[in-house]
């Protein structure tokens, strides 16, 4: 059987196209990309039970951080956040100052509260479990927050690309030395985290 001059191409094509297919790969994973936190758009308030009448709102107003962050593979390479103790604020001038005191932060002795992050479990698209471990007042702890992120783009002021979250999560203050008042719980020991930020990724 003869064949056709196009037939004849069609066949010899045939395996080059199979050789540079195969050459080719099958997904292209985006490289980790690196967040540094707006410092004007980061919250990262507490609420702490006061003698099981009502719980006191506080947050700090000093943070600073980065973290490495694979959208794609929902991947987080690393992390780490910085919080001036002393930035501590719950509306009450004598509490703040009794916060920063050796009952509680002693920000004297340790000026900075600081997390590293290790894993992000993702669970869907947009939940997962934040973990890392915290050190406050010279006492490290493995800690864990659930993530929720809300929203990746450019933000409509100035462009950037931002991402945005929500964490939450809780500790025991007991657990860095913390012991003042448990007794009746006039100041609970659980202290409940509440985190707000909007991080923009960088070019290098």
């Amino acid at each position: 059987m003869s064949l056709t001059r196009s037939a004849r191409s069609t066949l010899l094509a045939t395996p080059v196209m199979a050789v540079a297919l195969s050459a080719t790969p099958a997904t292209v994973s985006a490289e980790p990309e690196r967040f540094v936190l707006d410092e004007s758009h980061i919250s990262v308030g507490f609420l702490v039970g006061h003698a099981r009448f009502a719980d006191v709102l506080g947050q700090f107003t000093d943070v600073s951080g980065e973290f490495v962050y694979d959208s794609d593979s929902q991947t987080l390479e690393r992390g780490e956040v910085e919080i001036a103790a002393a930035s501590v604020f719950t509306g009450h001038d004598e509490r703040d100052g009794h916060v920063r005191g050796g009952d509680f932060l002693e920000t004297g002795e340790y000026p900075a509260i600081q997390f590293t992050a290790n894993r992000y479990e993702a669970e869907t698209e947009t939940r997962g479990t934040l973990h890392g471990d915290l050190t406050i007042r010279g006492i490290t702890q493995p800690i864990r927050l659930e993530a929720t992120i809300n929203r990746r783009a450019d933000h409509p002021i100035g462009g950037a690309d931002t991402l945005g979250a929500s964490l939450r999560g809780s500790l025991m203050r007991s657990d860095y030395g913390m012991n003042y008042a448990l007794e009746g719980d006039l100041v609970s020991d659980r202290i409940e985290l509440i985190i707000e930020f909007e991080a923009m990724q960088q070019d290098s």
